[in-house]
């Protein structure tokens, strides 16, 4: 799962419009941003197999972001952090830290059995991977479904749908463009890989912050 991760991110910002987007994008994917860190510096391993069907992923260790202790930790380490740096309402906050979470929820349906229950611990994962068309189908699914709620909350703060509409036009755009490139050869996930990954998901972070930009105010006449 991609782009499906941030279909939690519309439905905190439908619920709870005072969380910044930038901040509840980068929530959504925050524990694939800590493993791109941590495959680039060697503490986690990944490698490809272009023999599997849908994600060639094989993700052998990485007890330290996608464990489920380790999600709880990363969700809480987010919740605290916002509310310090960016004093934000305490219910702001914890959605916040809900939509970290999410992701190894959404994780657990789609990845191969390779989710710790706790570190060094069994392993799961309903491997929706496995099926291709309905593991795309379900992620653009949740984001169409959660896209639609964050519109309708703009729309009652009477603010643009159209920034909210373009946003979820790139993410489509960013989900398909891979499927269009060749492939990544077999062998070890390295640190160039690991850190286009990790450049993404701060670029679709900064992008997300434009949809919240002020809106100019008309210029009043003067007597």
């Amino acid at each position: 799962m991609f782009v499906g991760h941030y279909a939690a991110a519309f439905a905190a910002k439908a619920i709870e419009p005072k969380a910044p987007m930038w901040t509840l994008i980068g929530a959504a994917q925050l524990v694939d941003i800590g493993w791109s860190a941590f495959i680039i510096a060697g503490i986690e391993r990944a490698s490809v197999d272009p023999t599997l069907p849908g994600s060639p992923l094989v993700l052998e260790h990485m007890p330290w972001t996608h464990s489920l202790p380790m999600a709880l930790a990363w969700a809480l380490g987010a919740a605290v952090l916002v509310k310090l740096l960016l004093r934000l309402p305490i219910w702001a906050s914890a959605v916040i830290g809900l939509t970290v979470f999410s992701h190894w929820l959404l994780d657990w349906l789609v990845h191969r059995p390779d989710l710790e229950l706790w570190i060094g611990g069994e392993k799961v994962g309903l491997a929706l991977w496995n099926y291709p068309v309905p593991e795309q189908a379900l992620e653009i699914g949740l984001l169409g479904v959660t896209a639609a709620m964050w519109v309708a909350t703009r729309k009652t703060l009477n603010q643009k749908a159209w920034p909210a509409i373009a946003f979820l036009a790139i993410l489509i755009g960013v989900q398909i463009l891979p499927m269009l490139m060749p492939g990544q050869p077999a062998g070890p996930v390295g640190a160039a890989f690991a850190a286009q990954a990790l450049a993404v998901y701060l670029i679709v972070a900064g992008v997300a912050a434009l949809t919240e930009l002020p809106r100019k105010q008309p210029i009043q006449g003067t007597v």
